[in-house]
Parts: structure tokens; sequence; C-alpha cells
């Protein structure tokens, strides 16, 4: 128990640090941001129900103000902005990834952990953002679509990345992955 909650914890964290990596805002007012890579580990790394914990104990964070997010953004004006669905979709995303990589068991880690990351932390996240941007910037959900084409290199490159430090990580410490314990 002690040892999930301090996981949890240090996920939440890992998310805040990357925020402190500069992020590059694009026109229509949503920022590329490493944050989305510290999501995906925490899915392949702590697995689904952890690493959703994690991932919602950092949104609870920025909803009652530290200035977590990239840019030091925090508090309840981000769940009126155009990032709000990228923003609630991050714990599920979190889920999806990690219940794919505990329930994957038959290809190499780098692979499951990879294309976990792109199912959830790509697939699944964008479903949440494309509506949270159509709502709020008042654009069709297919003009809001087009909106998001832009983060799918960055992000497909963040979901290769969570599939090698994964695979690292357990080839190092292998109880370390939780979400491939048995």
């Amino acid at each position: 128990m002690e040892r999930n909650v301090v996981m949890i914890a240090l996920f939440a964290a890992l998310i805040a640090v990357l925020g402190l990596i500069p992020q590059i805002t694009l026109g229509f007012g949503v920022p590329i941001t490493a944050q989305t890579l510290g999501v995906m580990l925490a899915g392949t790394v702590l697995g689904a129900r952890r690493g959703a914990l994690s991932v919602l104990l950092f949104v609870l964070l920025v909803a009652i103000g530290l200035p977590l997010l990239s840019g030091g953004r925090g508090g309840l004006g981000v769940f009126a902005s155009p990032t709000v669905g990228f923003l609630v979709g991050w714990p599920v995303a979190a889920f999806v990834t990690g219940w794919i990589v505990e329930h994957w068991r038959g290809a190499p880690l780098t692979l499951v952990a990879g294309l976990a990351s792109v199912v959830g932390g790509i697939v699944v996240l964008y479903g949440f953002g494309v509506v949270g941007m159509s709502v709020m910037l008042d654009k069709t959900l297919l003009e809001a679509t087009a909106l998001v084409t832009a983060f799918i290199p960055g992000d497909a490159l963040k979901a290769a990345i969570a599939g090698m430090l994964t695979a690292a990580l357990a080839k190092a410490r292998p109880a370390s992955v939780l979400s491939r314990a048995a």
C-alpha cells in the first residue's frame, strides 16, 4: 500500500517536472508540452489503476491552483481553455495505456508500451482533446480534428520514448514496472 501511494505521488511529480520543459504554443492556444510523456509513462510503468490515479492527483493539484502545467498554468481557469479536453482526458489516457500493458503479454515490452502509448496517449487522448477544442473554440469536430494533427508527430515520438524507457526500466529494475507485476 505505501509503495503504491509513493509511486502515484512520484508520477504526479514527474508530470509536473516535465512541465518545466519550455512549451511551444500553437496559434490556436494549445501548447505542445512534454507532460503527455509523463501521462504515457504513468500508464506503462504503473498500470491502469495506479497510472490513472497518479494523473488524477496531478489534475486535482492543478485544479486547486498549483501552477503545475507547462508555462506555470493552474487553477480552475484551465478548465475553461482550449486545453480542457486534453486535461480531462489525461487520467483516462493513462488508464487505457496501463490496461493495454497489463494485458498484452505476447510481445516485447518496448513494442507493447509504445503501442499502448499510441492508443491511450494519442487516440484516446485526442478524442477528449478534440471535443474540448470543439466546444471551447466553437469549431466543428472536423475542424478541431484538423487542428490536432499538428500534435501527431511529437506525440508519436513521445510514445516511442515511453516504450523504450519502460522497457529499459523493466530490464534494469523489473520490480519497478508495476504494470507487468504478476
